[in-house]
């Protein structure tokens, strides 16, 4: 499934240094900042509150049967764990069948199986819980960057537009990606779908900011591209140290970081 712009984005046929709407560089050089491209799951929303609802909702699997309950458990932990085998393969090619494949592989289970329950446990009913599970800060940030006449992006490995439509945000985006893109085709931090993204708005990477949760995925993967990044809440983990890759507790010193005014 492939997620597609949902507004027209103003078109970018001025050079570098134009008069276009900028901000300050956040890494306190280089060029200035015309568009900022976010990840979506554990950047948008938290991670950890949804996966504890989740957890609730899981448990009506049991009221199927434990053979039933176990297997879906197991194949749904298979296809995350196919999309981690396919990230660490650099410049492997992803379709939006691919990691139900993989996983069917891995659990023997019929990808028509796999296709329902990822559909079921990924993608429909988490949608319902998104709304409380919102970034704090987010809004806020997005209503200061469109006054600043600054473009918005998605950029995630999974569709976007749905739970972007529950976040109550999809209309704040000018391009929406996802890595199984036809013209994508690769998982982060692969640096395609970042190079696609600033295309779209035909401004050089370097002046487009990427917002992310993970170093070692989001921060990797934006230095591929030439795009400087910002890592919000990132958790103690092994990555490795990036040069264009700033670290900030929340969305709101994002802002403040962001904002010349301040």
């Amino acid at each position: 499934m492939s997620d597609k712009p949902l507004k027209h984005s103003r078109l970018r046929l001025a050079r570098p240094g134009s008069a276009y709407p900028s901000l300050k560089n956040p890494m306190g050089a280089g060029r200035p900042i015309r568009a900022v491209l976010f990840d979506l799951d554990g950047t948008l929303y938290r991670q950890d509150q949804l996966r504890r609802r989740m957890a609730v909702e899981l448990l009506s699997l049991l009221a199927r049967g434990p053979m039933v309950a176990h297997r879906s458990l197991r194949v749904l932990r298979a296809y995350r764990h196919a999309q981690e085998q396919l990230r660490a393969v650099p410049g492997t090619t992803v379709q939006p069948s691919t990691q139900v494949q993989m996983a069917a592989r891995l659990t023997g289970t019929p990808v028509e199986q796999v296709e329902g329950l990822v559909r079921e446990w990924m993608f429909d009913r988490p949608l319902k819980h998104l709304p409380r599970c919102r970034a704090t800060g987010i809004r806020r940030l997005l209503w200061f960057l469109e006054r600043r006449g600054i473009e918005l992006g998605v950029f995630s490995d999974y569709p976007a537009a749905a739970k972007l439509r529950a976040l109550e945000i999809v209309g704040h985006f000018s391009v929406i990606l996802c890595a199984t893109d036809p013209d994508v085709g690769a998982l982060k931090p692969h640096p395609r779908g970042f190079e696609r993204a600033s295309a779209r708005w035909q401004l050089d990477p370097a002046e487009v900011l990427f917002v992310g949760d993970r170093i070692d995925v989001d921060g990797v993967g934006a230095a591929a591209a030439g795009m400087p990044c910002v890592i919000i809440g990132a958790r103690p983990r092994v990555a490795p140290p990036i040069r264009t890759c700033l670290v900030l507790p929340t969305f709101e010193r994002l802002r403040d970081v962001l904002d010349d005014d301040r």
